[in-house]
């Protein structure tokens, strides 16, 4: 089998359809199921979306200012007992180098961004404000963006490998330009689409077996 770049043609499939094809064959699956299962997921990110908005404005018009819990320990020691689990689970994968490293780094970062948040917002008008602020600017923020940092390098570390694999030029553009799933073609059509400034010009090329 001989690889050669080619400029790329007008007549083949691009846009979303191309990208639905790309998804299948990497799923193993037909492409009317994946758009279907596209669908449904967009279906129900849209509606908890528009959901979650309506609840906001609710609880913004109807919570009261204070309010009295009965489980207030339970309520902090289980979610630290999570976080804990979280960086442990993190460590471990990063030791092991397994590829969940990622989505445990990203749920990591996330707690302790909400860590932070809570600690500010419940601890502001007392005094101890300012041991919450020192909390999230030296610990928990730095922490949080680190991990954040190193999920991104990982995941950019990857398409670039298979961006090479497919034989591209250059380097892979930013992660939101890229398809979830993309061959030479939807590749080239996603990084030319709209470039930016700055960017190394050259050849448009798809792979040609």
């Amino acid at each position: 089998m001989h690889t050669t770049l080619q400029a790329p043609t007008h007549s083949k499939t691009t846009g979303p359809t191309a990208a639905i094809l790309d998804a299948a064959r990497e799923l193993g699956t037909a492409p009317h199921r994946v758009k279907r299962l596209r669908s449904r997921m967009l279906t129900v990110l849209v509606a908890c979306s528009a959901g979650l908005g309506a609840w906001i404005v609710y609880l913004a018009i109807s919570m009261p200012t204070g309010y009295r819990s009965k489980a207030w320990s339970a309520a902090w020691v289980g979610f630290d007992i999570l976080l804990l689990l979280a960086l442990t689970g993190t460590m471990v994968a990063a030791m092991l180098g397994r590829q969940i490293v990622i989505m445990l780094a990203v749920f990591t970062a996330t707690l302790l961004l909400c860590d932070a948040w809570f600690d500010i917002v419940l601890d502001w008008g007392t005094s101890d404000v300012w041991g919450s602020l020192a909390s999230a600017a030296f610990v928990e923020v730095p922490l949080a963006l680190f991990l954040l940092a190193r999920a991104r390098r990982l995941v950019r570390l990857f398409v670039s490998r298979r961006w090479h694999e497919l034989g591209l030029p250059g380097e892979p553009p930013a992660l939101y330009r890229i398809p979830l799933f993309f061959s030479g073609e939807t590749a080239v059509a996603s990084a030319t689409a709209a470039p930016t400034s700055g960017s190394v010009s050259g050849p448009e090329a798809t792979i040609c077996e």
